[in-house]
């Protein structure tokens, strides 16, 4: 992807992040997925005192996609800020592969960027088959 389009998706995953929801770990991700179509999907963490409940930023911009009709997960950026970039949790992994079996991972925090491809980070998903 051009460099122009992967500081395009940092920034918007970095200005969304200042919207996260995150009382308890203090810890604001901001994610930006870029679909198939081009169009750009953004999405925050989203905390919860049952911690199960939480959505992680990644998932919230997904969900944002498919509500708008796409299916297809080209890039997702990520935005925190910790020591090092933060990488998807295990769900996210899972649900980025579904939607986008060869999406390109951008991670940065507020000093450097690693980038990764979906197949590296989960070489081996779930995937479903129904048993006729």
């Amino acid at each position: 992807m051009e460099d122009e389009l992967i500081e395009v998706l940092i920034e918007s995953a970095r200005a969304v992040r200042d919207n996260a929801y995150a009382p308890y770990s203090g810890f604001r991700v901001g994610a930006a997925v870029i679909s198939d179509t081009g169009k750009i999907y953004v999405g925050c963490n989203v905390e919860n005192g049952s911690y199960g409940a939480t959505l992680c930023a990644e998932r919230a911009a997904i969900a944002q996609m498919v509500a708008s009709g796409e299916k297809r997960v080209v890039t997702v950026a990520i935005v925190a800020d910790g020591d090092e970039p933060a990488m998807p949790c295990g769900i996210c992994r899972q649900v980025i592969v579904e939607l986008g079996p060869g999406a390109e991972i951008v991670s940065s925090n507020l000093r450097k960027t690693k980038h990764s491809s979906i197949q590296q980070l989960l070489p081996d998903p779930f995937v479903f088959k129904r048993e006729r």
